[in-house]
C-alpha cells in the first residue's frame, strides 16, 4: 500500500497538467527558427502578420500567404513557386506555447508524414 499511494499521487498530478498554448500571441511578429540540415545548424528568420509571412534564408526571401483554420492551425502556401514541390501547402499546428516561443507539427497537406519543431519571438514588430 505504502508504494501504491505515491504512484496514484504522481498520476493524479500528471493527468492534471495541460500544455499552455496561447497561440494568438504568435499571429504576428518576428521568429527564428533553428534546423539542422546536413549536420549544420541553420537558422532562417521569418516575419508574420495575420495573412502574410515573409522568410529570409541564405539571402533568399520567400512569400506564403496564411491562412488560419482555427487559433492554433494554419496552411502556408507559396505566393511564387520555383517547383512541384513548393507549389504543395503546409499544414502547420502550434503544440504548445511559451512566453518566447512555440512547439509546432507541420508537413504537407494531405501527406501523413509530419516533423516538429521550435519557433522563438524576436519581437513583435
Amino acid at each position: 500500500m505504502k508504494r501504491i499511494l505515491p504512484l496514484l499521487a504522481v498520476l493524479l498530478l500528471s493527468s492534471c497538467y495541460n500544455a499552455q498554448r496561447k497561440c494568438e500571441d504568435f499571429r504576428t511578429g518576428t521568429f527564428e527558427f533553428e534546423t539542422y540540415i546536413n549536420g549544420e545548424l541553420q537558422t532562417s528568420r521569418f516575419i508574420r502578420n495575420d495573412s502574410i509571412e515573409i522568410e529570409k534564408y541564405q539571402g533568399k526571401t520567400d512569400t506564403s500567404s496564411v491562412r488560419w483554420v482555427n487559433d492554433c492551425e494554419y496552411i502556408l502556401k507559396n505566393t511564387n513557386p520555383q517547383g512541384m514541390a513548393e507549389e504543395k501547402p503546409i499544414h502547420i499546428k502550434i503544440l504548445t506555447t511559451t512566453k518566447n516561443g512555440y512547439k509546432f507539427e507541420y508537413g504537407q497537406v494531405g501527406d501523413p508524414k509530419k516533423a516538429r519543431g521550435e519557433v522563438r519571438k524576436v519581437s513583435d514588430n
